[in-house]
């Protein structure tokens, strides 16, 4: 999934993926990236401005749970 992260004035700061991880490649989950963004965060630093997007496939519904838009 993305992660959306705000600052204390609600400003989006960071969208992106938690960290390369990706199932089966091997790399360890560690959170890395949104990790950094919260420091930066805290720490009144800027956040990095790469933020690489997560890799994924959409949320699976099951029949009759869809949201309205979905599938428009």
């Amino acid at each position: 999934p993305d992660f959306f992260l705000f600052d204390a004035n609600q400003e989006l700061v960071y969208r992106g993926q938690l960290d390369d991880s990706r199932p089966s490649n091997g790399i360890p989950v560690t959170g890395k990236d949104l990790r950094a963004a919260i420091d930066a965060v805290l720490g009144s630093q800027p956040v990095n401005s790469e933020q690489k997007p997560s890799i994924g496939c959409n949320i699976k519904w099951k029949p009759g749970n869809e949201p309205a838009y979905f599938g428009v």
